[in-house]
């Protein structure tokens, strides 16, 4: 699938601002590709996806969340999680998307997790800094991208977890997993800044 036809299957799912934003995280992910080594193909159709499922109806997320057999601990959690491992779910099963390493990028770019692959923490940055995106620290992460993709990737990390915090709400397990991932591997030079 080229990015085309991708495009043209995302904007049948989501129009206006949320396929602005797609957008955004398109060329964003294509840069960071560029820049880090990534294949530039497999960002650009992982960051096309990454919001496939974004406007389903919650009951539609969560009944695929079930079939897919994801984790289950997510329907615990705030329904935002839910539309990355709905979109890997669907992509493979109704579109036949194989690529694991882009499924995965899609399934895991709200929450991050453990020991991502570089395909990964490209898609979780681009969502993060795309250049629609406006609050507080992510001006400093878009910096740090410049220069070191795992200290970006941290500091959004880092940002949402303070984020939630402040707002008392629940925070996924994978994203403390990515967090901690982060700063306790030892062979990574990365460290809060």
């Amino acid at each position: 699938m080229d990015r085309e036809q991708a495009l043209e299957i995302v904007e049948k799912k989501i129009k206006g601002p949320r396929f602005q934003h797609t957008l955004g995280v398109v060329e964003t992910a294509i840069m960071l590709s560029e820049k880090y080594g990534a294949d530039k193909e497999q960002a650009e159709i992982a960051a096309i996806f990454h919001d496939y499922a974004k406007l389903m109806p919650i009951s539609e997320l969560r009944d695929t969340i079930i079939e897919a057999k994801e984790d289950e601990r997510l329907l615990l959690y705030h329904p935002e999680l839910w539309h990355g491992p709905a979109a890997a779910y669907i992509l493979k099963n109704k579109l036949s998307l194989e690529n694991e390493d882009i499924l995965n990028a899609i399934r895991f770019h709200t929450t991050g997790r453990a020991n991502m692959s570089l395909l990964e923490k490209i898609i979780y940055l681009a969502d993060y800094i795309e250049p629609g995106r406006n609050f507080p620290g992510v001006e400093e992460t878009r910096e740090l991208a410049k220069n070191d993709l795992n200290q970006a990737v941290l500091k959004a990390i880092s940002n949402t977890i303070s984020f939630l915090l402040a707002k008392k709400a629940a925070i996924f397990p994978d994203t403390f997993d990515a967090y901690n991932s982060f700063v306790l591997n030892k062979d990574s030079k990365t460290t809060l800044t």
